[in-house]
C-alpha cells in the first residue's frame, strides 16, 4: 500500500506577522532587526468588542476563625510535644533524603537479642498498617538522624550528650 505524502503549505505571510509582533501571545516580542512599529490605541468599535466594565472591588473576607469569644477564657494545650519545630522539620527531610538514596556500602553491626527484637516489632507494626520497612532502613532513618543533629547542634545534640553519658 503506497501512502502519498504530502507537503504541508506553511502560510508565510502570517508567520512573518508573528514573528513582527503581530502575535497574540508575544505582543511586544520584537526582532533584534525589524524596526518598531507605532503602537495605536485600540478603539472598541474597530474590533467589535464591547468597553471592558470595571468590576467593583470585592471586600476581603474576614475569618473569625481566630476570634476569642467575648466570655470565654482561652485554653492552653496540654500537648505541647504535637507541634514540629521547625528544625526538626529540617532533620526530617534531610534524613528522608539519605533514605532515599540507595545504600550500597555493606556494614556489619552488632545488636543485642532486645534490639533485634524492637527493631522487628516496629518493622510488624508498620507492615499491619500497610507501611513497608526494613531493619536496614529503620537503621539508617535512625544513623542519619543522629549524624543530622550532630552537624546542626554539636555538643547538644543527643549523641554528644549520650557519648558524654558513656565516658564519665
Amino acid at each position: 500500500m503506497w501512502l502519498k505524502r504530502m507537503k504541508k503549505k506553511l502560510n508565510v505571510d502570517s508567520i512573518q506577522s508573528e514573528l513582527r509582533g503581530g502575535s497574540a501571545f508575544f505582543p511586544g516580542y520584537k526582532s533584534a532587526g525589524s524596526p518598531l512599529p507605532k503602537e495605536e490605541p485600540v478603539q472598541a468599535e474597530r474590533v467589535n468588542m464591547p468597553p471592558k466594565e470595571k468590576k467593583p472591588a470585592e471586600k476581603p473576607r474576614t475569618s473569625h476563625d481566630t476570634m476569642t469569644p467575648r466570655y470565654h477564657d482561652t485554653t492552653v494545650s496540654r500537648h505541647h510535644d504535637t507541634t514540629i519545630p521547625v528544625q526538626d522539620s529540617d532533620i526530617y527531610e534531610v534524613v528522608r533524603k539519605a533514605v532515599k538514596q540507595l545504600g550500597k556500602e555493606a556494614a556489619t553491626h552488632r545488636f543485642t537479642l532486645a534490639e533485634k527484637n524492637l527493631l522487628a516489632d516496629i518493622e510488624y507494626t508498620y507492615k499491619r498498617e500497610g507501611i513497608r520497612t526494613s531493619e536496614n532502613e529503620i537503621t539508617r532513618i535512625s544513623i542519619n538522624y543522629i549524624i543530622e543533629d550532630y552537624r546542626q547542634n554539636g555538643e547538644e545534640s543527643i549523641l554528644a550528650k549520650i557519648l558524654k553519658r558513656l565516658n564519665s
